[in-house]
């Protein structure tokens, strides 16, 4: 029911109770109730009536401002989210790319250089972090969804758009065993995997597989490309993806592995209860 036909209604109703009731009590009850007990009774049955039906619509109205006014304070959070998502991609992230491609060309003079190294996997860190604050922002929240996933939701989102990548998430971790720091953690390694995947491993499939133990969780991810041929494997350590996950798992105490199976790439992070 419109707005417009609800107010007409509020209009409508208890000038038809009189109208009906003043024409009733003429007609057929003039002989039974007196003037005066009718013009009591008429306020009586107008109000009665007010509450059986001008309450609901009063109720429905009520509801319809509060789902308005949800819905216009989405849409300025959403704008919010946009603008800053804008003023991070024009401004920190292209910076930290021009930063990132002079460092490329002072690494060229130097490649042995460990101090260039450091300062280009931070950079890579950083610029990981940001891109996936703005692809995080341009998503509008789901309400359904579990609110610290959406940033990897939005950079799937992203990568199916780029690529015929074919995902397969089975998210199994209850939210209550993860604590905020390792939801960060977690969330940050698995889109660092998934930019490899984008860039490195040519792949047609990802599966992100994440379940409860019991002595704890862990996680996959495991894609289908090209992977690592097994003497690359053993130097993968030195890739600046898989060396910041492995750093990242190291810190909070988990399990790292990187392994080639049955034609598959598969990252593997576990948490044992008590570390």
């Amino acid at each position: 029911m419109s707005y417009k036909q609800m107010k007409w209604l509020i209009l409508v109703i208890p000038t038809l109770t009189i109208g009906i009731w003043e024409y009733v009590r003429h007609e057929f009850l003039l002989s039974y109730i007196s003037m005066d007990l009718g013009n009591l009774l008429a306020p009586v049955i107008v109000f009665l009536v007010s509450i059986l039906f001008l309450t609901q619509l009063f109720a429905l109205i009520e509801r319809n401002q509060e789902e308005l006014n949800e819905a216009r304070a989405m849409q300025a959070a959403m704008q919010e989210r946009e603008r800053i998502g804008r003023e991070l991609h024009d401004g920190i992230a292209q910076s930290l790319f021009l930063l990132s491609a002079q460092i490329d060309r002072i690494e060229k003079i130097d490649r042995n250089d460990t101090a260039f190294q450091d300062i280009k996997e931070s950079i890579h860190r950083t610029n990981s972090y940001v891109r996936g604050a703005i692809a995080n922002l341009r998503q509008p929240a789901d309400p359904g969804a579990i609110p610290w996933m959406h940033s990897m939701n939005s950079l799937i989102m992203e990568l199916k758009q780029e690529t015929d990548l074919q995902f397969n998430i089975e998210w199994e971790i209850p939210d209550a065993m993860l604590s905020d720091k390792e939801k960060v953690e977690l969330l940050a390694s698995i889109r660092e995997s998934l930019l490899n995947i984008h860039k490195h491993a040519e792949a047609s499939k990802v599966d992100i597989l994440a379940r409860a133990t019991r002595t704890g969780w862990e996680c996959h991810v495991r894609d289908d490309g090209k992977g690592f041929s097994q003497d690359k494997l053993l130097k993968a350590t030195n890739h600046y993806g898989i060396k910041i996950m492995r750093d990242r798992a190291k810190h909070m105490g988990w399990n790292f592995d990187i392994e080639r199976f049955n034609e598959n790439t598969i990252i593997s992070i576990q948490k044992e209860n008590g570390r």
